[in-house]
């Protein structure tokens, strides 16, 4: 994968707090990690790549990445489009500090940490001009239904006319179709055998005692801890497909539906829509 760096100065100003190697080998670990749940994770990165550049309409299109978390998918869309302007939302310090340290001279890439459930976060993106695209992987879920619906809603408020919003995540069919949310899991687990017949990477929980364990992410560490710690946590999160499907077309959007699947894992597609 390449992706294009110019000198950054004209942005805010950004101090890293840890060095690109640092950042580029905790980035690498957290992908690995990630690949533990989604055997197919580059497979759906391709699909939604593919869709951002089929669908866009332009050379140079303007992308919302929500959830951004280090930049695993901005970087991968950017070196496909090396034109595209990526605006990458987070609300995790240490994430955030990954991406920026690691990625923060990537041409067109602009990290912000904001919080989703916040609403308004759309205005301090401050866009010269409606988004083309929003993209998400692996992030809406741990929404709860009432935030997932707002933060579908300010996207669809964000978007161009026929306007695109994708979003790659497991999502659960059990409530309307049991047998085949069923078949869907084991399509799943069937590949996740395969694919780590030898063993399983780290998963979520010891990648993060990792990053406690490193000296040069205590600062972050911390500050992440105090933003959970701060944060009201219902404990609800958004897993049905169905659940989804609703938000969207509550939020206006015209098309709805899913663009690339294997087994539980989706593409989810939405579409604005386009003007009479």
């Amino acid at each position: 994968m390449t992706v294009e760096i110019i000198d950054d100065s004209h942005k805010e100003a950004f101090v890293p707090t840890l060095s690109q190697q640092t950042a580029h080998d905790w980035i690498a670990r957290w992908d690995v990690q990630q690949e533990g749940y989604l055997p197919d994770r580059e497979d759906r990165f391709t699909a939604l790549v593919d869709a951002v550049e089929a669908a866009a309409g332009r050379p140079d299109p303007l992308v919302i990445d929500l959830g951004c978390g280090p930049g695993s998918l901005a970087v991968r869309l950017l070196a496909r489009l090396p034109r595209a302007t990526v605006a990458a939302v987070d609300a995790d310090p240490l994430l955030l500090s990954l991406g920026r340290s690691g990625y923060g001279h990537v041409r067109g890439l602009h990290f912000t940490r904001l919080d989703l459930r916040v609403p308004g976060w759309s205005d301090a993106l401050t866009l010269d001009r409606p988004a083309d695209v929003a993209v998400s992987t692996t992030a809406l879920h741990w929404l709860a239904e009432e935030h997932l619906r707002a933060v579908y809603a300010e996207v669809a408020s964000v978007l161009r006319p026929g306007g695109l919003l994708l979003n790659g995540d497991h999502m659960d069919t059990g409530d309307t179709s049991p047998m085949l949310s069923a078949l869907e899991k084991l399509v799943h687990d069937r590949e996740t055998g395969r694919r780590f017949a030898e063993g399983r990477p780290e998963d979520w929980a010891e990648w993060w005692q990792a990053t406690a364990a490193d000296p040069a992410l205590a600062g972050l560490v911390a500050e992440r801890e105090q933003m959970l710690a701060a944060a009201e946590r219902d404990h609800t999160e958004s897993p049905l497909l169905s659940t989804h499907l609703a938000a969207l077309r509550d939020a206006g959007f015209a098309e709805v539906g899913t663009l690339w699947q294997r087994g539980n894992n989706r593409l989810l597609a939405a579409i604005t829509p386009t003007r009479p």
